[in-house]
């Protein structure tokens, strides 16, 4: 129904969010502070670190697994600020997000970022 590429941009926006969130509950006060930090998850290369820990730990299901592969293998241009190895592992974690969120399995995204919040931040 959507396009692997589709569910990563929005996948990327509600990752971005959670993330925001969580940062800001750990009471991260100045913005510079709460950047600099989020910077570090959401970049391609915190992303592909939070997809790896998902995928070595067991937490997903075939079916996630499966959007994962697909959006990894989808064409994509060339990322200037990474590997294409890294972008294309980012872009599986922002596909699964975006699905999740998109059909509306909000539990399931709940656990999702739980877990990456408790593993990678």
């Amino acid at each position: 129904m959507y396009s692997s590429l589709v569910l990563a941009y929005i996948g990327d926006s509600v990752y971005e969010l959670y993330i925001r969130k969580y940062l800001v509950s750990k009471n991260i006060v100045k913005v510079n502070d709460l950047q600099k930090e989020a910077i570090k998850y959401v970049s391609a290369k915190g992303q592909a670190q939070a997809l790896k820990k998902l995928l070595d730990s067991n937490f997903l299901s075939e079916e996630e697994q499966d959007i994962i592969k697909k959006a990894r293998n989808h064409k994509s241009h060339r990322s200037k600020s990474t590997d294409i190895l890294t972008y294309k592992h980012a872009t599986g974690l922002e596909a699964l997000i975006g699905y999740l969120y998109l059909f509306k399995k909000y539990d399931r995204l709940d656990s999702v970022m739980k877990f990456i919040e408790e593993e990678i931040c």
